[in-house]
């Protein structure tokens, strides 16, 4: 691979604070993997599970331990191939810390309290930790850190991310035009959005969300997510009557998993009337069943052999840490520390 490619670098981090929902799914997961197989879309893919990240809210050393080995089964199991994609644990990068506190000491903090995010999640009830507060400035770092000569950095995001990630391409102006304002040294970083799965709904309608309590695991099965799918709100149209795909929580689901002319097909019997919203239910559950089916039995297989896993994302470290070493080196030159 040539330092001279054109393609981007791919950086993408997934909180390991629960399991794993269709949302994180489809609103990440799927096109993180995709893009990081695809090395015709991208030069470098660095993926990592962001246990930093997951310390501003819990405080049980056992669940991040188990949640961080999940988040790496899932990834693997759902088709990641670690041979094309640098897959591993924030905390193996130290360097990630020091770049943090450079950029906080270049933020006003009336960004951060202004932030979107860490209002909504005070809004929670979450406490106001400073981990919180500052959580867009490690975010920032995490990206920052994987900054390679001559090549841009993508970041898949959801719509809820895109103001972090303007923190983060405000915090890469503010590091050039303090310390390398003739030749900035990091690049701006680009969002990746898919508009169409911008919001996934839970089974309350709302966003899927672990702070609601609305989710499907994307490893869920058997009666666990037939009890879930067959719990999904909707209205009280009667069989008979005609409905409108468009305004239904199952449906905006099935539009992600059936094909082309599943999708024709049952959209033309909600209008028809006469299909009720258990057999979209069940039409759904079939469905994800046929979805994850395959990654259910790699996901069974991979759980069985953890010391695999953990060499895969040990690998993962190094190259990160060798990457963000190489940028950790130059920015301590840059803002005058004795190298």
């Amino acid at each position: 691979m040539s330092d001279s490619s054109p393609l981007p670098v791919i950086v993408s981090g997934i909180q390991p604070s629960g399991t794993l929902h269709l949302g994180n799914y489809l609103g990440a997961i799927r096109q993180n993997i995709a893009l990081a197989n695809d090395e015709t879309a991208r030069s470098e893919a660095f993926l990592f599970i962001v246990d930093y990240h997951a310390l501003t809210t819990l405080r049980d050393a056992d669940a991040l331990r188990r949640y961080t080995l999940d988040v790496a089964l899932d990834y693997l199991a759902l088709g990641l191939d670690p041979s094309r994609a640098s897959l591993f644990v924030q905390s193996d990068v130290p360097q990630l810390t020091e770049l943090t506190w450079i950029f906080l000491c270049l933020t006003p903090t009336a960004i951060l309290e202004k932030g979107v995010s860490y209002k909504d999640k005070v809004a929670q009830g979450l406490t106001a930790n400073g981990g919180l507060l500052t959580y867009p400035i490690l975010q920032a770092a995490d990206i920052l850190a994987y900054t390679a000569p001559g090549r841009d950095l993508v970041v898949p995001v959801g719509a809820d991310q895109k103001q972090n990630l303007e923190i983060s391409r405000d915090t890469a102006s503010r590091f050039n035009e303090a310390f390398c304002p003739d030749d900035p040294f990091f690049p701006l970083p680009e969002p990746y959005i898919l508009d169409e799965v911008s919001v996934i709904p839970g089974l309350d309608g709302r966003k899927m969300s672990k702070s609601y309590g609305n989710t499907i695991g994307i490893f869920d099965e058997g009666k666990d997510l037939k009890k879930k799918v067959m719990s999904i709100v909707s209205d009280s149209t009667p069989l008979e009557d005609p409905k409108d795909p468009d305004a239904d929580n199952t449906f905006a689901l099935i539009r992600h998993f059936a094909t082309d002319d599943e999708r024709a097909e049952i959209a033309e019997a909600y209008r028809a009337g006469g299909y009720g919203y258990g057999h979209a239910k069940k039409a759904l559950l079939g469905m994800i069943d046929r979805h994850f089916g395959e990654a259910r039995e790699r996901r069974r297989e991979l759980a069985a052999r953890p010391d695999d896993v953990r060499d895969i994302l040990q690998a993962g470290a190094e190259a990160a840490r060798a990457r963000a070493s190489d940028v950790t080196a130059q920015v301590r030159d840059a803002v005058g520390f004795l190298n």
